[in-house]
This record gives C-alpha cells, structure tokens and sequence, in this order.
C-alpha cells in the first residue's frame, strides 16, 4: 500500500515500528504525568491516598479516569504517529494520506457500519462463550475478573450526569480514539508492515490482531479484530485514512449514544452488550450485505483514485 506522496526516502519500516513503539511508551508516560499533575490540581494531594480508587469505578472520582483517560490516549495513540511522520521529515498529511474524502464513499462507510451490526454481534455472543481447558481454568478466572474489572470502569466513563458529561463522553470515547487509534494502528502499523513485506492482506490482519489485543479484553476479541480488519481494508482500498476513522468514530459513538439512551429510560448500563438476538438468517444477510458494500467501496474507492 503506497499512501505517501512523497518522493523523499523514509526510514527503514522495522525502525519505524521500533520508533512508533519507543513514541507511545514515552508518550503515555508524559501525558500521564500531565493528567496527574492536572487531577491533584483539582482533588488536592489528598487524592494519593485514594489512588487506586480512581480505576475502581468509585464515582467520587470519574472526572478524575476521564482526565487520566483522555491523557493517555493523547499521549499514546496521537502523539506517536504524528512523531513518527515528522521524524521521517514528512507532514502527517501526506505521511498517512488524508485525502479529500467523497461524499459517495462516506455514505457508504455509514451503510457498512449499520449492516454489519447484526454480525458483529454474532461474533462478540460466540466470543463470549469462549471457554478454555481445566488445566487453564486459572487463567479463565482471571480472564473474567479482568473482563469485569473493564465493564466496571467502562460504565464509570459511559455514567451522563448532565450534557455536559455526554459532550465529554463522545470526545472520550469517540473522537480521540477515531483520530488516534486510527493513526496508530492503520496509520502507523499496518502502513509500515505493509512496507516491511509487501503484503497488504497480512499487514492488515497483523495490524487489527494488535489492535484488538491492546484493548486487554478476551471476551471482545474477536469483534474488535473484525472492526480493525475493516478499518484496514477501508484505509487500503480508497488510499486516505478519513474513511477509517469515520467508521471508527461512527462504532464508538454509537455504544456512547446507547449508553446515554440506557440512563435516560433507567435501563442498567451493564446490559449495553446485552444481545438484541436476531435470528440465523438475520446474521447470515449481514455478513453478505457487509462483504457486498465492501466490494462497492472497494470498487468506488478504485474509480476515483484512477480519476483522481
């Protein structure tokens, strides 16, 4: 996949992966020390006692995971690339091609992500029935515990105590990590395993593999695997990441938005990923819709690069 539009040599990809990985280690760390500095401006050292209870789902202190939050997904999935296309002497415009998105083909993305909503839930229901041998149960148990542990602080994050917290919530959790996790991961990863072996295929699915597995959650694996292997596909078939972080946007935005809906009608937030239960067909037309639009995007996005 060539997406820069650069004739200057860039660096060897393995040194960019290398880089990439070296920027978001040192990354997370000053932006989470920024967040810190900023969340004992606000509670007061009295908070260090309480630490802890930041991560735990205690609401006396939501604000404070929001800022630790939006901290580190700053300092770890946008800082990063945007380091890495300057360190190849190069403007992250051109680096990770945003190209000028069609109308055509962002309608299309829309359609994409509503359609494959049945399918995706039939990967995340057989997902969680994922079980491993006795010999493993430990590692089931805490599997689960940690699984619990995220839920708890996911609902923390997703809590609307008033608009103002939605507004947050769907920059959170929606438009951050759209821009960031985009950039990171198709951007950054799958661009420059794509360089390293010239093989799209692979440096798509290697690239959504660690994607879904820096999430650290094993019962949404494999969901979360399928999305950044759609996400690749759309960056790699149309050449400009802008389609990749609207669908990205439009999955995170849209569990936001089912969240806020929950509160508003007194529905327990962790039945969010509760089911809606369609029947075998229901999933089975998903997918072939999905693989359908796919192909349309793909053939679109093709036409107008040529003419482009």
């Amino acid at each position: 996949m060539n997406v820069v539009t650069s004739n200057q040599e860039e660096i060897n990809p393995f040194l960019q992966l290398l880089l990439l990985l070296f920027y978001a280690v040192l990354g997370a760390l000053i932006f989470t020390v920024l967040s810190c500095v900023i969340i004992l401006a606000i509670y007061g050292f009295g908070i260090v006692k309480d630490i802890s209870l930041i991560t735990t789902g205690d609401p006396r202190f939501t604000d404070a995971l929001k800022i630790l939050q939006i901290g580190t997904s700053i300092g770890m999935f946008i800082v990063p690339p945007l380091a890495l296309a300057y360190t190849n002497g190069k403007k992250p415009t051109n680096f990770y091609a945003f190209g000028s998105p069609k109308f055509m083909l962002l309608i299309l993305v829309l359609a994409i992500m509503i359609v494959s909503m049945p399918f995706m839930e039939w990967s995340a229901v057989w997902n969680q029935k994922m079980t491993l041998p006795s010999g493993l149960k430990w590692l089931e148990n805490w599997m689960k515990d940690s699984e619990a542990a995220a839920m708890k602080m996911t609902i923390q994050l997703l809590t609307v105590r008033n608009n103002w917290d939605f507004i947050i919530n769907l920059i959170m959790i929606a438009v951050l990590p759209a821009i960031g996790e985009e950039l990171m991961f198709r951007g950054g990863v799958q661009r420059s395993i794509d360089k390293m072996f010239g093989n799209h295929h692979a440096a798509i699915w290697i690239s959504a593999i660690i994607f879904s597995a820096i999430h650290m959650q094993f019962y949404g694996f494999l969901p979360r695997l399928l999305l950044g292997a759609g996400f690749g596909y759309l960056y790699y078939f149309s050449g400009s990441i802008w389609y990749a972080m609207l669908a990205h946007f439009i999955n995170n935005a849209y569990a936001v938005c089912v969240a806020l809906y929950m509160q508003k009608h007194n529905m327990p937030l962790d039945k969010a990923e509760d089911p809606i239960g369609f029947p075998w067909y229901g999933y089975l037309i998903s997918a072939i819709l999905t693989i359908a639009l796919f192909k349309f995007f793909k053939d679109i996005a093709q036409r107008e690069r040529k003419l482009g």
